[in-house]
Order: C-alpha cells, then sequence, then structure tokens
C-alpha cells in the first residue's frame, strides 16, 4: 500500500499518478487569506476550524507572504480570526482551546515581524500583554506554556532593532519580554532567559538601551518639571515665611508612580547578557536638550507620573549626532539620576522596593569588571546632576558647580547621599547593606587595579562615621528589629580596607594622612563603638557572636588611636597649645608612622558575588506580580491612540 506523506500542508502519495491533496485545515486556511468571509458558505466554519491539528509551518508562510497592502485586504478576515480564537480560548473543550491558542500565537508572532499597519503591530504587542498578565502571579498563566515553547524571542528583538518599530512599539515589547522572562524563572528552564543571556547583536542591544534610557529620562523630566513647579509656587513662598518644617512632607507627595516595568527590563538586561554592559557607556546627547523629531506621534491621556512609556524614540545614532556644545549622557547616567530621585523617599513599601531594585542593580554593575573599568576610566567625564533630598542644614548645590569626572563618583556620591539621608526610625537596614557593599565592591576593583581616584573622600568616611554614631544612640530600638552589628561590621572594614590598601588606590600620601586625620579627630565614636561591641559580645546573649566580630574588626582602628592621641597630647603639651590645628595633627602623624604596628587583616578585599536565585527569588516573585497587576490595568491608557485605531479598523466587532 503507498505511504502516506506530509510536507508543507500536502498530503502526497507516492505513486505520481494522481494530484497531490492539501489537508482540510491549509483548505480553510486559505479560505481565511481570501477576501470573502469563510463563514458565509460554512456558518460552522470557526468551530470545525478549531478541532483541526494547527498547521503552524502552512500558516507561519501564509502570514509571512503577505505585504502591507495585501494585510490591509483581508484584515476583516484576520480581525475574525483573532475574535474567534480568543472566544476559543473560553471554552471547556481542550483540543478547541489549545488550536486557537497556536493560531492566536503564531499569528501574533507572523504580524509583529510583517511589514505593514503599525497599529495592528501596537495591537498584537497588548493582546500579548494582556495575556501574560491574565493572572497576578504569572508563573502560574498555562497560557505562558506555549509561548515558552514556540517563542516569539525573535519578533522581539526585531521590533527592538528596527528604529521605527521601535519607536512606535519599544517600550512595550521591552516591557513583555521583562515580563517573560520571569515566567517560571526558578523552576524550570526558561528559553528567554537563555536566549536572552546569548543577545551579542548590536542594534537589538543597542535599540533596548535607547528604550530604557527614553522610559527613564522621561520619568526625570516629569519629576524635575514637578519640582520646579512646586518650588515656584505657592509652596515656596510660603516655606520663605515660615521655613522648611514641611519640605520633607511636599518632596514626599513628588516621589510617585516609579516605572518597575522598565526597571525590571534594565535588571534583567544587565544581570542576564555581559554584551548589554557596554550599551549602558554608550554616549548619546543629554535628553533634556535634545529636541525630538518632528512626526506626529499618538495622543495618551494623562496619567500618573512615571507611568506613561514614552511616545518616541528621541535618541538613535542615525537621527542624531553628537553636538560639542551639548551634554552628553548614556543610560548609567540616565539610571543614577532616575535612582537618586526613587531613593531619596523609601517610608513605603512600593518605593522601599523601587530603591532595592536599584540598589541590586548597581551591584550587578559593580560587580562587572567591563563595567569597572568605564566607570574609573578617567577618559569618560561627566558631569551628573544627582537630585538631593531637600535638608534643613545644607544648601542645594548650583548644577554649574559640578565638575566633570568618572562616572564612578557619581555612584560614590549616590551612596553617600544615600546613607547621609536615611538615618530614620523607620531604618532600611536592607538598602543599607547594600549601599555599603556597592561601596565596597568598586574600592575591591580599585584595590585590585591600583586605580587611584580623585574623590572626596572625606565625604564618604564623614558619613560612614555619623552611620555608626546613629546605630549607637539608637541601640534598644534598632536591635529590637536589626542585627545591626552586619552593618556595623561592614562599616569598620571599610575602613579596614583603607587603612590596609589605602596607600594602593587613594590618590595621594596626604589623602592616606586625611584618612588617619579623621580616625583620631572622631575617635570617640570608634571608643563608644568598641564599648558597646565589648559589652554585647561578654555577655550571654543573642549578640555575643555578631558583637564579638565587629571587637575583633577594630583592633587597627583602636592601634591608630592608642598610638597617636598620647603623642598628639604631648606635641601640644610641649608646644603650649589648647587646640591643634589640622596641620599640626597631620605633623604629628607624619613623623610618627614608623613605630605603628597593625596586625594583616585578611580577607578585607573578598566578598561574595551578587546571586538572585538563592536571596533574591521572593523579592523579584512579589516585584513581578506587582508589576504585572500594574500593567493590566494601565494597558488600555498606553500609547495607542483610540481614534486611529477605531479609523484604521473600523471593522472591528
Amino acid at each position: 500500500m503507498a505511504q502516506v506523506e506530509k510536507r508543507g500542508g500536502l498530503l502526497r502519495k507516492s505513486s505520481a499518478s494522481k494530484k497531490p491533496l492539501k489537508e482540510k485545515v491549509v483548505l480553510m486556511y486559505d479560505e481565511i487569506f481570501m477576501m470573502e468571509d469563510p463563514s458565509e458558505c460554512s456558518p460552522r466554519f470557526w468551530e470545525e476550524l478549531f478541532l483541526m491539528k494547527v498547521n503552524l509551518e502552512y500558516l507561519e508562510g501564509k502570514l509571512e507572504s503577505l505585504d502591507g497592502e495585501e494585510l490591509m485586504k483581508i484584515k476583516d478576515n484576520i480581525n475574525c480570526l483573532f475574535q474567534h480564537c480568543i472566544q476559543a480560548l473560553g471554552e471547556e473543550h481542550p483540543i478547541r482551546v489549545v488550536n486557537a491558542l497556536q493560531n492566536l500565537m503564531e499569528s501574533l508572532d507572523s504580524l509583529l515581524c510583517a511589514e505593514g499597519s503599525e497599529s495592528l503591530k501596537s495591537l498584537c504587542l497588548k493582546l500579548l500583554l494582556c495575556l501574560v498578565t491574565v493572572t497576578d502571579n504569572i508563573s502560574q498563566n498555562t497560557i505562558l506554556e506555549y509561548v515558552m515553547i514556540n517563542s516569539i524571542f525573535e519578533a522581539i528583538l526585531q521590533i527592538l532593532s528596527h528604529p521605527p518599530s521601535r519607536r512606535e512599539h519599544g517600550y512595550d515589547a521591552v516591557v513583555l519580554l521583562a515580563l517573560l522572562v520571569n515566567y517560571r524563572k526558578y523552576e524550570s528552564v526558561n528559553p528567554y532567559i537563555v536566549k536572552l543571556s546569548i543577545v551579542d547583536d548590536e542594534a537589538t542591544l543597542n535599540g533596548m538601551g535607547l528604550v530604557i534610557t527614553q522610559a527613564l529620562s522621561e520619568y526625570n523630566r516629569q519629576y524635575k518639571d514637578k519640582e520646579e513647579e512646586h518650588q515656584s509656587g505657592f509652596f515656596s513662598a510660603l516655606t520663605n515665611m515660615v521655613g522648611s518644617m514641611f519640605i520633607a512632607d511636599a518632596h514626599e507627595k513628588l516621589s510617585v508612580q516609579t516605572n518597575e516595568a522598565i526597571l525590571l527590563a534594565l535588571y534583567e538586561a544587565v544581570h542576564l547578557n555581559r554584551n548589554f554592559i557596554t550599551v549602558l557607556a554608550q554616549s548619546h546627547p543629554e535628553m533634556g536638550l535634545v529636541t525630538a523629531p518632528a512626526s506626529p506621534t499618538p495622543t495618551t491621556p494623562v496619567t500618573p507620573l512615571g507611568t506613561t512609556p514614552p511616545s518616541s524614540d528621541v535618541i538613535s545614532s542615525v537621527e542624531l549626532s553628537l553636538d560639542a556644545d551639548v551634554q552628553t549622557s548614556n543610560l548609567l547616567i540616565t539610571f543614577l539620576k532616575y535612582s537618586s530621585i526613587v531613593m531619596q523617599d523609601t517610608k513605603d513599601e512600593h518605593r522601599l522596593h523601587s530603591g532595592k531594585l536599584c540598589l541590586i542593580i548597581l551591584t550587578c554593575i559593580a560587580e562587572d569588571q567591563y563595567a569597572n573599568a568605564f566607570l574609573h576610566d578617567d577618559n569618560m567625564n561627566f558631569r551628573v546632576n544627582l537630585h538631593r533630598m531637600p535638608m534643613r542644614h545644607r544648601k542645594k548645590a548650583a548644577d554649574k558647580n559640578l565638575p566633570c569626572r568618572p562616572l564612578v563618583c557619581a555612584v560614590l556620591d549616590l551612596m553617600v547621599e544615600f546613607i547621609v539621608t536615611h538615618m530614620m526610625k523607620e531604618f532600611p537596614m536592607d538598602l543599607y547593606l547594600r549601599c555599603v557593599q556597592v561601596v565596597h565592591k568598586l574600592l575591591c576593583y580599585q584595590k585590585k587595579c591600583r586605580v587611584r581616584l580623585h574623590y572626596t573622600w572625606r565625604e564618604l568616611w564623614s558619613a560612614l562615621i555619623n552611620l555608626l554614631k546613629f546605630l549607637m544612640s539608637n541601640e534598644t530600638v534598632l536591635l529590637a528589629k536589626h542585627n545591626i552589628f552586619t552593618l556595623a561590621l561592614m562599616i569598620v572594614n571599610l575602613f579596614n580596607m583603607f587603612i590596609t590598601y589605602g596607600d594602593t588606590f587613594l590618590p595621594t600620601p596626604s589623602s592616606y594622612d586625611e584618612l588617619y586625620y579623621e580616625i583620631i579627630r572622631m575617635h570617640q565614636s570608634f571608643d563608644n563603638l568598641y564599648s558597646m561591641v565589648l559589652r554585647l559580645s561578654t555577655n550571654a546573649g543573642q549578640w555575643k557572636e555578631a558583637a564579638s566580630k565587629v571587637t575583633h574588626a577594630l583592633v587597627n582602628i583602636r592601634a591608630i588611636i592608642n598610638h597617636f592621641n598620647p603623642k598628639i597630647e604631648s606635641y601640644a603639651a610641649v608646644n603650649h597649645i589648647s587646640q591643634l590645628s589640622e596641620e599640626q595633627v597631620l605633623e604629628v602623624v607624619r613623623a610618627n608612622y614608623d613605630t605603628l604596628t597593625l596586625k594583616l587583616q585578611d580577607g578585607l578585599d573578598q566578598y561574595e558575588r551578587y546571586s538572585e536565585q538563592h536571596k533574591e527569588a521572593a523579592f523579584f516573585k512579589e516585584l513581578v506580580r506587582s508589576i504585572s497587576t500594574n500593567v493590566r490595568r494601565n494597558l488600555a491608557f498606553h500609547t495607542l491612540s483610540q481614534e486611529a485605531l477605531l479609523k484604521e479598523f473600523s471593522t472591528i466587532s
């Protein structure tokens, strides 16, 4: 008996005497791609279609063969196909559901890749976002099993690598990719994680970076506009009269609606793809100073600060050239500015999570060798205007006074700013630990590569000492909630890092002298810390072991204090000086280095590398749940103009 062979939707007999026969499902596909309504001659057409096994190869070929004009001619039938696919998803018959899903996803994938209606592509993306976020916990969304097997990854990359498509759909594409990467990422092999980690196409990676940069820049711009509006109105006049007692509450109102979805996309790109690190440093004109290309953009309803995706891609290496008179920027600078805004206020859980994600991204960057190379590059200097929390005891720095420095200085400034501004009752211990870890990892790179960074290290030392003082003065309250000794140990070991290896990475010998001066000047704080940890380490309480570690770590700091203080007092007595100047103290320090004995401490330049799965899984599950809810809630308010849709697809029922 002749064998039946299936190829490209044809049923062929081995005998050449008969014409090949097409599968019935293929014939039905052919009817969909004609201009007539297939259900006119066959009322049960759609019911029968979803009972037949899908021929993906044939359907994909038909969709890919259409150009934009041909697609518009059969748009009524394409609309019907989508409509009936979605209706079938709600039925109980499992075969109909599976086949409808396969038809739907193949159609979406092909339409995303095809040349043609941008509105249709936008509808496809929004439908995909709707399907992905139909459950708050996307890992419980069984529809995504099919999306894992039949990947739309390449279609998303094609959008990001093609400037016209990226301008229209880049935001939705990046958010969709970030969500898909997080589907059951700890339970099974997620193909989107694997594929994202090996992307090396420059146009695609740059395209993704441009979308993220634009979204973060838009938030920064909106925040700055709100801030200026706030300062120039009635509130500003009122605070001038009655002081700044309400300034914190007023500032809190500005820090709303952060963009976790785009931040998650940035995290996944930085964490998974080493090639994306190069995108962080790609220079472009600063967005606040660049005029967008004159092109019509879809109108959007007014949405809360930070939730509106950018409507146009105003930075493209092809469309905009660098101007010597314009301040250049890059994705990292934009991200640092964004972080300086969202990390200002961490009083509620939502903003706390935003700040945490920013610090996790900085942790990944601080661990990367290539990222550190351009962070510390003396030939890559930028003026980074970080946002600073209004405080009564300091004036706002003028933008024009900001120096051009390597980018690592801006990272350190951000860490110092956080340390100084968050010593409060609701102490964000987790964020402080991450902040100090970022500083430590940067110092490890500087020590390893002998990078002598010209930075105002005194600001960091002063911030760390003030943080120790805060921990001690609030010991009882903080110990009821936190193990403060973990943070205290990290701070002390940062000083040990400077003491032991500072001569290899501090910019000048005088910088090393200034380190000793600060330790001696603030010796009372270190003495008080030693007394506290000694008291707790000698008692049989729950903090004995943790306090003991700090006691041992203080050995060199105490040696410096005990060595130099008597000599400074002797110098003052011999010269009959009641109050020594800084220069006089430094003179004593320089004259007595030779007789100082310090112990070599191991492991100061070692750290545990960041691991998401073992330590951060619960955080990311909750974060993705929140993002899924917000994406689903805001889908109707994104960039697609309803008026344009109704005009182009007037036959949608």
